[in-house]
């Protein structure tokens, strides 16, 4: 059974290795696999412990990660006119092909539900032509090459 939880520090080697996957399947890639995955792991690592603005979801199966999303906090300037100040922007939504059927989705729902927590007005997001239609299910319209949600 796959659940979705929140990455800890522990979790960045995984990460690291699911997001050189997701992104060299996109375009070549212009820097060796192993370098890649270590110089994104300490990233990662340094950014599940700092607790500032990233945050991360993971879908695990039996302590195997087979998926992810970040969520980056993006706060406005203070205004005086009743607005909220915070954003959010997700960033690679990536699940395993052998595990994809829903995965996505509880990913997404994970990262949506703590942003509402957080009082967030907007979540933004570059989309592949992949998953824009999860995007949409969910109520993102396209701006562009953005996508945007507007939270309650």
């Amino acid at each position: 059974m796959i659940a979705v939880r929140r990455a800890a520090p522990g979790d960045a080697p995984p990460l690291a290795a699911l997001r050189w996957s997701f992104r060299s399947g996109r375009a070549p890639a212009v820097e060796d696999e192993a370098a890649f995955i270590d110089r994104c792991t300490t990233w990662m690592r340094r950014e599940l412990e700092a607790g500032g603005v990233w945050q991360c979801w993971v879908a695990a199966e039996d302590d195997h990660v087979v998926g992810q999303v970040w969520l980056q906090l993006l706060t406005k300037i203070p205004n005086p006119v009743g607005e909220r100040h915070r954003h959010a922007y997700i960033s690679n939504l990536f699940v395993v092909p052998e595990a994809r059927g829903g995965v996505g989705r509880q990913l997404l729902v994970a990262a949506l539900d703590w942003a509402k927590q957080q009082a967030v007005d907007r979540v933004i997001l570059w989309p592949t032509e992949r998953s824009t239609s999860l995007y949409e299910r969910h109520g993102f319209v396209r701006l562009g090459d953005v996508m945007e949600l507007r939270l309650p």
